[in-house]
């Protein structure tokens, strides 16, 4: 995967929302609802395949088109979100990684499909 440069990708966002006078509906609330819609139309790309089927429904050109578009509508909004919320995502998702790590230790994890709540 190439190196997202995520303020660029906000700044054109914020751009080309301002040049539409967007600013006005991109509330939080209507920004996290346009992001649950999008990731549901990520869904439902791999809605009735199988498993096999959606784990190589990217070697379909058409199909890696739609899941490129929706992951990229998905992508948007949730770098809207973090920025209205003044949130840093890398960091974020640093601190998340590491309490996941606590939450789910490797050797009770490994292989095993549980919450965390349950293991051991």
């Amino acid at each position: 995967m190439k190196c997202i440069d995520a303020d660029v990708l906000l700044s054109e966002l914020k751009q080309f929302a301002a040049e539409r006078d967007w600013g006005q509906f991109h509330s939080v609330k209507n920004l996290s609802t346009a992001l649950m819609v999008e990731a549901a139309e990520l869904a439902e790309i791999f809605q009735w395949k199988t498993e096999e089927q959606s784990n190589s429904a990217h070697q379909d050109e058409v199909c890696k088109s739609r899941i490129a578009e929706e992951l990229a509508d998905v992508f948007g909004y949730l770098l809207r979100i973090a920025d209205h919320c003044e949130i840093d995502l890398g960091a974020a998702l640093a601190v998340k990684i590491q309490k996941n790590a606590e939450k789910y230790p490797v050797g009770l994890s490994k292989g095993n499909s549980k919450k965390y709540t349950e293991l051991g």
